[in-house]
């Protein structure tokens, strides 16, 4: 769900992709940084103190976010998700250098992810400006505007499968074929207008029939009837069941992309890799926070 506390997570934690594949130049200035003696002097804090008073800020910190509200929420979300924008334009071009062998579909699933938040934007305007409610709140909107993320997912997924499927027959001797999308960025472009058309028509098609602010999702595709939930009515804003699809598979795509990063980094050779894959866990873990 795209509300406020999710994209100060996001924006809080989007960084931590860039360093996987920094140039090595990089990392060597923070090693030549690390490496100059420090001087010491009588009246630095001791260690004990500052872990002390790390923790307490921390801590503080941790309060802050969970107990704030609404209002102070959208005010702080807005500059951190904007901000994590130039991180993640860092780590696309850091991902497309020819020395990480990233497969081109991978390039266009991660970068898709720009496309899902652009399109967020004007569903999440929309359901302020004519219903005056979050986007979380809207069913129809929101479930549509969440299927973009399930289509960036996907395509990753598509394409990194395509891509190790090659890959590991290559070293186990068996010909095969390459990808064209290990190559082009065209045949996962196409999947992508594709799929985001079929998103944009699941939006389109209940705004032109005049739809409210809790028109379920898909016309209520595959709830529960509402005989056999009677008895336990759910409130107005309740998600419906292909919005909670929508919701879970998006999470489970992103796990099997991480899965497959992590066996990108034994068949290309790359170490990297694995450190992108601990780099994708924070954001995996805003999304089940969300």
């Amino acid at each position: 769900m795209m509300i406020p506390r999710r994209q100060l997570l996001i924006g809080l934690c989007v960084t931590v992709t860039v360093d996987a594949f920094a140039p090595p130049i990089i990392a060597a200035t923070r090693h030549a940084h690390a490496r100059r003696p420090t001087t010491t002097s009588h009246n630095m804090m001791p260690m004990s103190d500052v872990l002390q008073n790390t923790i307490m800020n921390l801590d503080q910190l941790n309060n802050s976010i969970l107990t704030m509200d609404q209002a102070a929420a959208e005010t702080l979300a807005g500059p951190f998700f904007g901000l994590s924008l130039f991180p993640y334009l860092a780590f696309l071009y850091f991902l497309n250098l020819p020395q990480n062998e990233t497969p081109k579909g991978v390039t266009v699933g991660f970068a898709t992810c720009l496309l899902f938040v652009f399109l967020t934007i004007p569903a999440a305007i929309g359901a302020k400006v004519w219903y005056g409610v979050s986007l979380a709140d809207s069913d129809w909107l929101h479930g549509s505007a969440e299927s973009l993320l399930t289509v960036t997912n996907l395509v990753t997924v598509i394409a990194f499968r395509q891509a190790l499927s090659y890959k590991e027959q290559e070293m186990d001797g068996i010909g095969a074929t390459m990808p064209e999308s290990m190559v082009s960025y065209q045949p996962m472009v196409n999947l992508v207008g594709g799929l985001t058309a079929l998103a944009g028509l699941t939006a389109f098609v209940p705004g032109l029939m005049g739809a409210d602010v809790h028109t379920p999702y898909l016309n209520g595709f595959m709830d529960i009837p509402f005989q056999l939930s009677a008895r336990h009515p759910e409130p107005e804003n309740a998600l419906t069941v292909a919005c909670w699809i929508i919701h879970i598979s998006s999470l489970v795509e992103f796990l099997v992309a991480m899965g497959f990063c992590w066996r990108w980094a034994d068949v290309s050779n790359n170490p990297k890799w694995r450190g992108l894959t601990w780099g994708l866990l924070p954001l995996h873990s805003s999304g089940i926070t969300a």
